[in-house]
């Protein structure tokens, strides 16, 4: 370990943000890089625990003690490798992972953890910055075709393995540009699209090829796919949205939070939107949902200049701390306080709609809403709710955005077409160790298989079905390699 005293010696800290009233009038990314001294501090606090809880944190396995020590000796290149030998995209999972990893860290018992996701994001943009990305071509070729449906992480985390491998990939975008959900999900002040574009191109580079426009079982037969490559990977995410089916719900100004989020990521990028204009400004807005997608909303409203912006979520308030219910090393269900809330919005917690209220014209005029009163099991959990009476009350709101998760994948098209199985979710049904659907040669992962998760997530899934698609083509896989870098020059 780098310095045997450095968690005594100094506290958690996190770069710094440019002020709120300044990052809202920009849809740039506001989080400041950390000045070397500051990182090297950071990185010092690691204890290098005899069991390092933060591997089992992280659905990717990132060996963290050993690359926090080469950050603390400033060995970047080794620091990197580390990195890299576990996470493809350590640039997106830096900016937009909700770091279970920290939760698992072993400081976190009695003090703040360790800052993880800053240090892997500040190794791969010093990375970078000193010329160590660079593209990683196979030594050979296989010959084997691989298509895979979704540029999202999960079907370019499987794009870039399988590339290593050296079969020939080939990813089909249904969007003009790679990325998926990174792309025309997340907003630019978490996420700038340059981020995306920069790894894509390494990756052409390396040999992966990108067709766009390209809506496999629409516009591109699944039967030509099925005769011209060796394998599939169904990696297209988990894009239907919950609705919210309650009266009012065809009123104008009722919008799904994709919708609405994935226009202003075009409108930055400066592409043509198409269809309906959802904007927030001026207007009283209400977001349903009180997740990360939900927080986007808000963030993206406050840029929009909205007369005022709320949040309900349909759960009771959490903790802000741990409790007996959620010891460590447990995920901890607590309140989180995104940066978008810290740019103003209203939150409601245990609250429910009713009813969308319109006027005369069809346009949505106010929310009809109600209190709920949970009943907690002895675990902790919110069991059932009744209504509170006498709670129920209109709410002011011109623009309600449904951001309460996804349910499944879209069937219509491809997974009709293809006729794979389902499970009872409606997900893709293909088993955690195979990957593999009821269609020999046709594998899923990512959010189509295993429903609505995280980035990291996902980027495990694509890595894991490409070391079993290897299998399935070569017999064996290099892949289970733990440095890809034994595999290339």
């Amino acid at each position: 370990m780098g310095k045997p005293t450095g968690f005594l010696e100094f506290a958690r800290e996190l770069p710094a943000k440019r002020p709120v009233q300044e990052r809202l009038h920009d849809y740039n990314e506001f989080v400041e890089r950390f000045p070397e001294e500051k990182l090297n501090h950071q990185a010092a606090r690691c204890m290098d625990c005899g069991v390092p809880f933060c591997h089992s944190g992280c659905p990717l396995g990132n060996i963290i003690p050993e690359f926090n020590d080469a950050v603390y000796r400033k060995d970047w290149l080794e620091a990197y490798q580390i990195l890299m030998s576990t996470n493809n995209f350590p640039e997106f999972t830096g900016r937009i992972c909700p770091a279970p990893c920290e939760s698992a860290c072993v400081l976190g018992i009695n003090q703040p953890p360790i800052t993880i996701e800053e240090i892997e994001k500040h190794i791969i943009e010093i990375a970078f910055d000193k010329g160590f990305v660079k593209a990683r071509k196979p030594n050979m070729r296989t010959g084997k075709k691989i298509a895979i449906v979704g540029s999202g992480p999960a079907g370019l985390a499987a794009a870039a393995q399988l590339n290593y491998a050296g079969h020939l990939v080939t990813v089909f975008e249904r969007d003009d540009a790679p990325g998926g959900l990174l792309r025309y999900g997340i907003p630019d002040f978490k996420l700038e699209k340059w981020v995306i574009d920069r790894r894509i191109a390494i990756m052409e580079e390396e040999g992966v090829q990108f067709k766009c426009n390209a809506n496999v079982g629409v516009t591109i037969s699944i039967n030509d796919l099925l005769r011209e490559y060796n394998t599939i990977v169904l990696a297209g995410g988990s894009t239907i949205p919950r609705n919210l089916d309650i009266p009012g719900r065809n009123l104008k100004g009722v919008h799904f939070a994709m919708d609405f989020l994935k226009q202003q990521n075009k409108r930055v990028s400066k592409l043509e939107v198409g269809g309906e204009d959802i904007f927030a400004t001026d207007k009283d807005v209400v977001v349903i949902g009180g997740g990360d997608t939900g927080s986007d909303c808000v963030g993206t409203s406050n840029r929009q200049k909205a007369a005022s912006v709320t949040q309900f979520e349909l759960l009771p308030k959490p903790p802000e701390d741990r409790t007996h219910l959620m010891p460590w090393p447990t995920y901890p269900m607590v309140l989180k306080v995104t940066s978008s809330h810290e740019e103003g919005a209203h939150r409601h917690w245990a609250v429910v709609t009713k009813e969308f209220l319109g006027d005369k014209n069809g346009n949505l005029r106010a929310l009809k809403v109600v209190d709920l009163e949970w009943k907690i099991t002895e675990e902790g959990r919110p069991a059932h709710f009744v209504e509170v009476a006498g709670s129920e009350r209109e709410m002011p709101c011109r623009l309600a955005l449904l951001a309460m998760g996804f349910v499944h994948p879209q069937r219509q098209g491809l997974l009709n077409e293809l006729g794979v199985e389902l499970d009872e979710r409606g997900n893709v049904k293909a088993s955690e160790r195979a990957f593999q659907t009821n269609i020999a040669k046709i594998f899923s992962a990512g959010d189509m298989r295993r429903g609505q998760s995280l980035v990291v997530w996902a980027i495990s899934e694509g890595r894991e079905c490409a070391r079993k698609v290897d299998e399935y083509l070569m017999g064996q896989s290099l892949l289970e390699a733990k440095d890809m870098s034994l595999l290339t020059l």
